[in-house]
């Protein structure tokens, strides 16, 4: 692996996209409530709880540092496919997603019971990550 090939601005802003693309997917006006009820929560759990915004420091550090792992080894693949154009980008972030991480997501959920809408939710999440990271760090080499 050759760290030395990574753009590191081009992985802080994919990080700050994920962040970003995660507070549109799980707003109160798109996926957050079906998703709330898909994984068994109810109103009351949001205000015992506080809401996605309030969550600990834990969870949300963990977030960034998963989302900067994903974007260091989507760049680290990219280099060694010689990927450098939008459309490799787009289709080496869709590879990765319908390889690894959607069918990864998929079992999790049936086994926590949460079933394929919930799976859809997440996974969808995924997908427009991995698009906009292949996108993302092909291009900006």
């Amino acid at each position: 692996m050759d760290f030395s090939s990574i753009n590191w601005l081009a992985i802080v802003a994919c990080v700050f996209i994920s962040m970003v693309s995660g507070f549109l997917w799980y707003n109160p006006k798109t996926f957050f409530p079906a998703w709330w009820k898909g994984i068994g929560k109810s109103e009351s759990d949001l205000n015992d709880t506080g809401d996605m915004e309030n969550a600990g420091a834990m969870t949300w550090g963990l977030t960034v540092l998963a989302s900067l792992v994903q974007a260091v080894f989507v760049s680290l693949l990219l280099t060694v496919m010689g990927s450098n154009t939008l459309a490799a980008g787009l289709q080496a972030g869709f590879v990765i997603w319908l390889g690894f991480i959607a069918p990864t997501n998929l079992v999790n959920k049936l086994f926590a019971g949460h079933g394929l809408k919930v799976w859809a939710i997440e996974a969808g999440n995924h997908l427009v990550n991995m698009l906009l990271f292949g996108a993302i760090l092909a291009m900006w080499q």
